[in-house]
């Protein structure tokens, strides 16, 4: 449940490493670059869906709630400065969804394959955004050979939650 599917407005949907959990603001918290189009999307339609897998126990959970893309703050840099330096190098690249002509990277030639200094990295840290998911409903749903089992959970000015049919 490392890698859940995250679906925009727009109905594009992609698997988005998941960062951190707030389970006291029931937030969910990814890295994304400021210049995606799901950045975009996100803040003039923020609703975001969030699809968990869990093969092994065969349970799904889908979350729906709103999105934020957070650019300043304590949190982006506390996460910034976490991120390793080849992670943070993803943000000196070409802005995603940017046409190459060729097989790409998207990173510039002379940080392909390199660690880069903290000083080259100055530049990718304008790029870099938290993407906040804030939690306002959560579908759980197992499936068993004696019969699948599904239960919804809202919150409304606390958590609510029902046993529904599958």
């Amino acid at each position: 449940m490392h890698v859940p599917a995250v679906a925009t407005a727009d109905a594009r949907v992609r698997g988005m490493v998941l960062r951190g959990v707030d389970t006291t603001r029931w937030t969910l918290r990814f890295h994304t670059d400021s210049r995606a189009p799901k950045a975009r999307i996100i803040e003039t339609q923020s609703a975001v869906g969030v699809l968990f897998y869990d093969r092994e126990a065969r349970v799904q959970i889908r979350c729906q709630g709103t999105g934020a893309v957070v650019r300043d703050g304590a949190e982006v840099d506390a996460a910034w400065e976490a991120a390793t330096a080849f992670a943070r190098r993803c943000y000196l690249g070409l802005a995603p969804g940017a046409v190459t002509g060729r097989p790409s990277s998207g990173l510039p030639d002379w940080v392909e394959g390199v660690r880069p200094t903290e000083e080259q990295l100055l530049p990718a840290r304008r790029n870099f955004a938290i993407l906040s998911v804030t939690v306002d409903e959560i579908d759980w749903f197992t499936l068993a050979h004696t019969g699948h089992r599904r239960a919804v959970f809202r919150r409304d000015d606390g958590w609510r939650g029902e046993w529904i049919a599958p």
